[in-house]
């Protein structure tokens, strides 16, 4: 929402002990997000079929819809008998000073979901992605995953600002991959107490996404792998970025291509979502995808890509 004033207008210092005040607001958006379905959108746009795993209430019908016709399979998404589904709820005032309240809702039903039951549906996954969510089934996920030998993908993001050494050391360890920024490398070793080295001997693969100058990949024993971001025509909102480049670097993964294609394909596909308000908004072009592609990353780049695009609006 937006409220057209200024809120530091209506606030008395003196008396914030007894603050009460509404503002009435010009307009009202509703935009879907999550950082699980927004992943899975990307995924689903690609052409793969992912299963999102998390915990809703009954209001998500019509983004249940939504998703499924995107590809995307909800038929695991556990629904809560009692709480609605987790929001974001934000207003912004002419001086960009913003008031805003995080419901969790039923995100806390989470720590109930098993994974075994999931994969005697769909099949053994290719990775199983655990992303921000209720701490307690971030753990049993990670550690489910641990105990089957089941790939794990470690993406704490929003959540490593609220937990300690104990909780992200085991949500990370022994990990397939590893996705943080730069300022969510340095809390993880902060945190956790682990030097760089410590953490790639305990991961896969580290992606860190390093915002405008691209991303860079770690590997124990080997030499970094820099990709540049793909220039965007015009920067309008930077949400849900980071959910869409792991999106196209996982799809990349799925279709055998390099670590190198994979995160130019992540790269790709943030820069639709950075040209767009919203982080499910965007609708891509076989044609538009490859010229981006071949503008940054070449002809060769676009060779390797533009087979696995088929599904795509041309």
């Amino acid at each position: 929402m937006s409220f057209p004033g200024r809120f530091s207008d209506s606030l008395v210092v003196d008396q914030l002990d007894k603050l009460s005040v509404s503002f009435l607001v010009e307009d009202l958006e509703v935009r879907r997000g999550g950082c699980a379905a927004n992943i899975c959108f990307g995924l689903g746009n690609l052409g793969l079929r992912p299963v999102l795993v998390g915990a809703v209430g009954e209001d998500f019908a019509e983004y249940r819809s939504w998703l499924q016709r995107h590809n995307v399979d909800c038929d695991s998404v556990h629904v809560s008998q009692t709480r609605h589904t987790a929001r974001f709820v934000c207003t912004n005032d002419s001086s960009h000073a913003q008031i805003a309240s995080f419901y969790a809702g039923a995100m806390s039903e989470a720590r109930e979901i098993e994974l075994q039951p999931i994969v005697d549906r769909v099949g053994e996954p290719d990775y199983v992605l655990i992303g921000p969510d209720d701490p307690e089934g971030m753990l049993r996920h990670t550690d489910e995953c641990r105990q089957r030998g089941y790939k794990f993908v470690a993406d704490p993001s929003q959540q490593l600002a609220f937990g300690d050494g104990k909780m992200i050391r085991p949500l990370i360890d022994g990990a397939e991959i590893l996705f943080s920024n730069e300022y969510e490398a340095d809390l993880i070793t902060q945190k956790t107490g682990w030097s760089r080295e410590d953490i790639l001997s305990r991961v896969g693969t580290w992606v860190v996404t390093l915002g405008a100058a691209g991303v860079r990949i770690d590997r124990e024993g080997e030499e970094s792998i820099t990709v540049e971001a793909v220039p965007e025509i015009e920067k309008v909102e930077p949400t849900g970025v980071g959910d869409a480049f792991r999106a196209g670097f996982l799809a990349a993964l799925g279709w055998g291509l390099s670590l190198e294609r994979a995160a130019q394909v992540g790269c790709l596909l943030a820069v639709y979502v950075v040209e767009q308000v919203g982080t499910q908004e965007y609708v891509l072009s076989r044609a538009d995808f490859l010229e981006r592609c071949t503008s940054t990353y070449g002809a060769e780049a676009s060779a390797d890509i533009d087979p696995h695009l088929k599904t795509l609006h041309p």
